[in-house]
């Protein structure tokens, strides 16, 4: 397996994606996740957001990651598709990501649906427009060859039988899960019973615990966490991740474990990075 992170760790510290490298340089890791851009914004303009633009050259950027020694693992373009903008804002976003993806080197584009079920909808309206988004969408994937990865952080996405019917949407080995222990465990799931029930589509995997102050306060009433403000290990959630990880190598995985924690509160990014190296060595999983 391979240990990457999800530049959200960096918001609140109002790094640029460059610095996000950096510190990947910095600490051995050589894969990295950011969220996508779909046109201007001043914060990120003037280098306090570690995110990046659609605007800017993929093929230039790859060539600056090079220097680095770090690639994407995948790119986020996770605007909710279960409202009924989706097909109107979401799909034309995806689209975009994927062409722009498929440059910058990047496997894989996560998706997802909505925190909360939309307003004027039933769930099977909802549905049927996020399946005709996905075909949309898996087309342009097929062709760019970019694995689409839809991820449990809303309603629909947090919940079994909802993620296994999206999963099928379309017939195609380019859509596919990105699994995420923080948001399955918030929502009131079992990460581990998640995992194992949808193991066969993972491919790429968000790692984060949970403080027992959140999992007292939210879990079961929440989909997800933005990013979690607790180093992996310290958490409610440590034995789940400890568990996925051994299914995970069981099964021959051999992607990306993207850390999502609060990377400027002090040293919390550091810790989880040593926990997760540790835990990986303690289950002979060979992690770099």
């Amino acid at each position: 397996m391979r240990i990457g992170f999800h530049t959200d760790a960096f918001n609140s510290a109002y790094w640029s994606f460059e610095k996000c490298l950096q510190w990947a340089s910095d600490n051995n890791v050589h894969f990295i996740e950011c969220g996508l851009i779909d046109g201007v914004s001043w914060i990120h303009g003037l280098g306090y957001q570690p995110h990046v633009a659609l605007y800017e050259d993929p093929a230039l950027l790859r060539r600056k990651m090079d220097r680095y020694g770090v690639q994407f693992s995948q790119v986020d373009a996770a605007y909710p598709l279960s409202g009924e903008d989706g097909p109107m804002r979401g799909v034309p976003y995806v689209l975009k990501s994927i062409a722009w993806a498929a440059q910058a080197g990047s496997p894989c584009v996560d998706t997802t649906d909505g925190l909360h079920m939309p307003e004027g909808l039933t769930e099977a309206q909802s549905l049927s427009i996020m399946k005709r988004s996905y075909e949309t969408i898996v087309e342009v994937a097929e062709a760019h060859q970019i694995i689409v990865n839809i991820e449990p952080h809303g309603h629909f996405t947090t919940k079994p039988e909802f993620m296994e019917q999206m999963l099928d949407f379309v017939a195609s080995p380019w859509l596919r899960m990105n699994m995420d222990t923080g948001n399955t465990y918030i929502a009131g799931q079992d990460p581990v019973a998640f995992l194992k029930q949808f193991i066969g589509k993972v491919s790429h995997v968000h790692i984060k615990d949970v403080s027992a102050s959140l999992a007292q306060a939210a879990r079961g009433g929440q989909t997800g966490i933005a990013v979690s403000h607790c180093a992996l290990g310290d958490g409610v959630n440590a034995d789940n991740i400890k568990a996925c990880l051994g299914l995970l190598h069981e099964s021959g995985y051999a992607g990306v474990l993207s850390l999502e924690c609060e990377g400027a509160s002090g040293p919390m990014i550091e810790k989880s990075l040593a926990w997760i190296r540790s835990v990986c060595a303690d289950l002979g999983i060979a992690a770099h």
